[in-house]
């Protein structure tokens, strides 16, 4: 078995086990498949094949509901701060050292998953939403362009936020696309968006899309509470697996 070959399958099986995590919990996607596929290849390599499963498998949450126009007013500084904070923060992604870039990624792992395991949840109230709501899409944008993680601090701030089930679900659809769109746009800007990595990233929808299906075929058999645990101690693993491997190979 070549290289490649061996690539191939990891992909293929990481975007599985990535789809499989959405189907059940309802999200996940590209944090696993980011953190897997960081073990073989560069960050910047997984994110960019990440794109394009990531925005098939979003794209339905975007469209879930009928609020996608009073959703878009209302969280549009925020999802417009995630953009300008994609391109600032890029440099670290595209940059000479990848172990800058995994060890960024896997802290970032840690944190997500000592947050889900040991966070509480809160509410933020609505008449600091205003300045708040950019203040957290740049922060977002700028974690997301040094790692290709666009979950910390954004869905933690939209689940305070009191929305309603199907404008929550609308409303990570919104920002996960958003999210993913700026990455590709970063991405391209620093020419690590081309032809070869997009034709990876459209063969990564099949596994992706099947491992959403066995997922919710599966989820009423799950005790989601004990996989969702399981999903953030798996998180806090990898990403410190990441982060020693990065550290040490300096």
């Amino acid at each position: 078995m070549n290289d490649t070959t061996a690539i191939a399958i990891w992909i293929t099986l990481a975007f599985t086990a990535a789809g499989f995590v959405k189907g059940v919990v309802g999200m996940g996607l590209p944090t696993v498949a980011i953190g897997l596929l960081s073990i073989v290849m560069a960050p910047v390599s997984a994110v960019a094949i990440l794109v394009i499963p990531s925005l098939v498998t979003n794209v339905w949450q975007l469209f879930a509901g009928p609020q996608f126009a009073a959703l878009a007013r209302r969280f549009a500084s925020m999802l417009l701060a995630v953009c300008v904070g994609t391109f600032m923060g890029i440099g670290v992604l595209t940059g000479p050292s990848s172990s800058t870039a995994g060890a960024a990624l896997g802290a970032v792992l840690v944190a997500y998953g000592l947050f889900g395991l040991f966070g509480r949840a809160f509410t933020v109230a609505a008449r600091v939403e205003p300045w708040l709501s950019p203040l957290i899409g740049l922060a977002t944008g700028l974690i997301a362009g040094a790692t290709g993680v666009f979950v910390v601090p954004m869905v933690p701030y939209l689940n305070s936020l009191s929305l309603a089930k199907d404008d929550l679900i609308q409303a990570l659809g919104l920002s996960f696309t958003a999210s993913t769109l700026a990455l590709a746009g970063a991405l391209a800007f620093k020419n690590q968006y081309q032809m070869p990595v997009i034709w990876n990233s459209m063969l990564a929808v099949l596994p992706a899309l099947a491992g959403m299906y066995i997922g919710q075929r599966v989820r009423d058999k799950l005790q989601p509470a004990v996989f969702r645990r399981w999903f953030f101690i798996g998180l806090v693993v990898l990403g410190a697996y990441m982060l020693a491997h990065a550290v040490w190979s300096k």
